[in-house]
């Protein structure tokens, strides 16, 4: 039995898994971290988009970390949390865990913080429901 590195557990709520395929992979055979990013991306729209009560557009991605590469086969499940809202924006905590085909052990591998702003049918910024 190989000792693993103590990895945090999820903060947030479940909101997506997926399995990594083939066709994710770079040519070293690592799931592309553009492929991870964009799964990311629409698991922070899942809160985003509860709190706006409709669309929303990625503005800004910060602090994005790749703990460790995905391999293929690889079980990702994604966990988002609210940090803060403004009069339009939506800020969202993301982090993405990834579970080997044969094991029960969970292990980080990316996390990010995403901003969200709810838009009207004309594409621009409106403010959040109950927000003035």
């Amino acid at each position: 039995m190989t000792d693993l590195p103590a990895s945090p557990m999820p903060t947030g709520q479940l909101v997506g898994r997926m399995i990594a395929m083939p066709a994710d992979t770079n040519p070293e055979g690592d799931i592309f971290g553009g492929w991870l990013l964009a799964q990311m991306d629409l698991a922070g729209s899942t809160p985003a988009f509860d709190l706006a009560g409709g669309r929303c557009a990625t503005v800004a991605v910060d602090a994005m970390v790749f703990h460790q590469p995905v391999s293929v086969g690889d079980e990702i499940s994604l966990y988002a949390e609210v940090l803060r809202t403004g009069r339009t924006s939506i800020r969202v905590r993301v982090e993405a865990y990834k579970r080997g085909r044969a094991s029960d052990h969970i292990v980080r591998v990316t996390e990010g913080v995403f901003t969200y702003v709810a838009i009207d049918a004309d594409r621009r910024p409106r403010a959040l429901p109950g927000v003035e």
